[in-house]
């Protein structure tokens, strides 16, 4: 009876007259239903907050609208304390036993923070296999992106989902602008870039709300899940990380500075990456040289960073807003006798670009003649909002 409570609970739509109150975000549902014919796994990764959930249910309505039967569609939520002992196959065998459902009979699988489980990757091929069933998976933790034993191996299609683009947070904000409103599009492009786009937190403007994600995000996903004893050294290690966004990343200057051992320095921003709230690049070059290279850090949302340090050098954050739009290109930093440019992405992820961020600024003489020199055939200076556009589609 616990069970079927719970059941009902994460999925009301299987009573009458429910009405799902969620705002579209249509590139996602566009990804997925690509993909949504097909058998493969779908799974979705992002930080925690950022919207895989609300997706995921977005997808649920879009299925029900089809004509689907809305009891062979199972939302679950895995980090639920009463699924605790409960394996993903027991929890399965529950649902069909509850809406008797054969075992050839197609369901719908929408399996909420996968990772809580252990040997979910086995689990999941085992499903994919024996059964008649889509799955769409979700984490908050990049570790969804590792399968040592290649359980799932040309069985999946992982989605990163990101904080609102600015197309998003006018969506979000219900703001329709036409070309003409250049200049007032440049004005909340601004807001934006002070907000970020983490979905709640562009609705309700409340800082708590940030304050409280990541108080979570630390207590949560790293200290209690990595068992740290030094809470404080976390904390402030957090702060120093949104401090140094968009600059070059020194191990020991974090360590000394913390008063511990680079290597823990080292496991620690490691334990940080892994949740999303903040990206590292390599610097662009030979093997050894992106081995031995400082690494550059960007937060995985601008409104999170602007919550800590304040919204100042715009630059900055407007060179962060351009890292998470295109890090699913495994972008680079670019330095040569000093001189930095901001991207050069990876040319085996498509078509190389080489991408200079600049926030109502210019490229200095230095800057523009190795910005001339270096040889990739795609080059982009993105000189405030109105050259978004040019990295819409790379």
């Amino acid at each position: 009876m616990e069970m079927q409570k719970l059941f009902y609970t994460f999925n009301p739509w299987w009573d009458e007259g429910y009405v799902f109150e969620i705002r579209k975000r249509e590139k996602y549902l566009k990804k997925i239903f690509k993909n949504m014919d097909s058998k493969d796994i779908i799974l979705l990764a992002g930080l925690i907050r950022v919207g895989k959930s609300s997706i995921m249910k977005l997808v649920i309505n879009e299925l029900i609208k089809k004509g689907i039967d809305k009891t062979r569609i199972l939302f679950v939520s895995l980090d639920d304390f009463l699924l605790n002992d409960k394996s993903i196959f027991g929890i399965i065998d529950e649902y069909r036993l509850l809406h008797k459902i054969k075992m050839e009979e197609k369901i719908y699988l929408f399996l909420d923070e996968i990772t809580y489980k252990d040997k979910w990757q086995q689990q999941l091929k085992n499903m994919y296999d024996r059964d008649n069933v889509k799955i769409i998976a979700s984490s908050s933790s990049s570790s969804i992106f590792i399968d040592e034993n290649a359980y799932l191996t040309g069985r999946n299609r992982v989605i990163e989902v990101k904080p609102l683009d600015f197309d998003e947070w006018l969506d979000f904000k219900e703001i329709k602008l036409k070309i003409v409103d250049f200049d007032l599009m440049k004005a909340y492009f601004d807001d934006y870039l002070q907000d970020g786009g983490m979905p709640e937190y562009v609705i309700k403007k409340d800082r708590v709300y940030i304050q409280n994600l990541v108080e979570q995000l630390i207590y949560k996903d790293i200290i209690a899940k990595h068992n740290i004893k030094m809470k404080s050294v976390i904390q402030d290690l957090f702060l120093l990380l949104m401090e140094r966004s968009g600059k070059q990343l020194s191990i020991n200057n974090i360590g000394n500075i913390l008063k511990i051992t680079s290597s823990n320095a080292k496991r620690y921003i490691e334990y940080f990456e892994d949740t999303f709230l903040i990206g590292l690049i390599k610097k662009y070059g030979k093997t050894n040289e992106k081995i031995t290279s400082q690494s550059k850090l960007y937060t995985g949302d601008i409104g999170i960073r602007n919550a800590y340090t304040g919204y100042r050098d715009k630059g900055s954050v407007f060179e962060n807003y351009v890292y998470i739009k295109i890090k699913e290109k495994n972008p680079y930093y670019y330095v040569e006798n000093g001189i930095e440019l901001d991207f050069i992405t990876d040319r085996y992820f498509g078509e190389q670009y080489l991408i200079e961020c600049k926030y109502n600024s210019e490229l200095n003489d230095k800057q523009r003649e190795l910005f001339d020199k270096i040889n990739v055939k795609n080059k982009i200076i993105l000189n405030g909002y109105k050259d978004l556009h040019l990295i819409e589609n790379i």
